[in-house]
């Protein structure tokens, strides 16, 4: 444990989380709950479907397919392919094996202080982990570009955006270099283990924008901000404008 007195939580409720002995807590970092603790309508879904049919049966499944079809409307047209996992670090795993298998390449751009999962594949590409405590340092096949604070970063001020997008494109030129063509990045549109940090306003755009134009592929990462977490729009990248 990391705490030198762990609380004894044994219930929890909405916003709240309360101990052994009925104190109560406001949970403020206790990871990435969506809509708090043992929501009502949440606990009544699991509870029809667990009574109903283990979902990952291999064949169709009608809430399986509804579920697809209302996920798919909410993306832009040509995003219209589901594959459910158990995770987020799962989803990241996949998006990675597909672009590299795809790209035939494992070479990756991320931003620093980027954290996109648990498993081993995303620790290569994470600088808050693999540069962290017992981390082993940045991959030869990973490019960290500074971390886009128009605040605290590297590059200040209103016209920040360009000059982190140049970043990216020295990465992009760095990788062409070794005459591998082919590579992929990954991003949030506001980074959250990085600080909650909202980008400088244009970077993601085009950043994305340079990234296609060299031929590689971009992954939005939405495992802590998507499904309305940022409350404008449904998913991160939509308010960044990138597809």
């Amino acid at each position: 444990m990391s705490y030198d007195n762990p609380l004894h939580i044994v219930r929890g409720d909405a916003q709240y989380l309360f101990d052994v002995k009925g104190n109560r807590y406001l949970d403020c970092v206790n990871n990435i709950q969506h809509v708090g603790h043992c929501h009502q309508k949440i606990v009544e879904a699991a509870q029809s479907q667990y009574k109903k049919l283990n979902t990952n049966t291999r064949y169709l499944d009608e809430a399986i397919v509804n579920y697809a079809r209302n996920l798919t409307q909410t993306l832009p047209d040509g995003l219209d392919v589901c594959f459910f996992t158990n995770s987020g670090s799962e989803a990241n795993d996949l998006a990675m094996r597909i672009a590299r298998n795809y790209e035939q390449s494992k070479e990756t751009i991320v931003l620093d202080g980027a954290y996109h999962g648990n498993l081993s594949s995303l620790i290569e590409i994470s600088p808050y982990k693999h540069n962290g405590p017992g981390g082993i340092g940045t991959p030869d096949h990973v490019h960290v570009i500074p971390m886009p604070d128009p605040f605290r970063g590297q590059y200040r001020g209103e016209r920040c955006a360009e000059q982190y997008a140049k970043e990216v494109q020295k990465s992009i030129d760095r990788i062409q270099g070794r005459n591998r063509n082919s590579f992929a990045f990954i991003s949030e549109a506001l980074m959250g283990c990085g600080g909650q940090l909202i980008l400088p306003e244009g970077f993601l755009q085009k950043a994305f924008e340079l990234v296609k134009k060299a031929g590689g592929l971009c992954i939005a990462d939405e495992v802590q901000i998507g499904f309305g977490r940022m409350g404008s729009h449904f998913w991160g990248f939509e308010s960044e404008s990138v597809v």
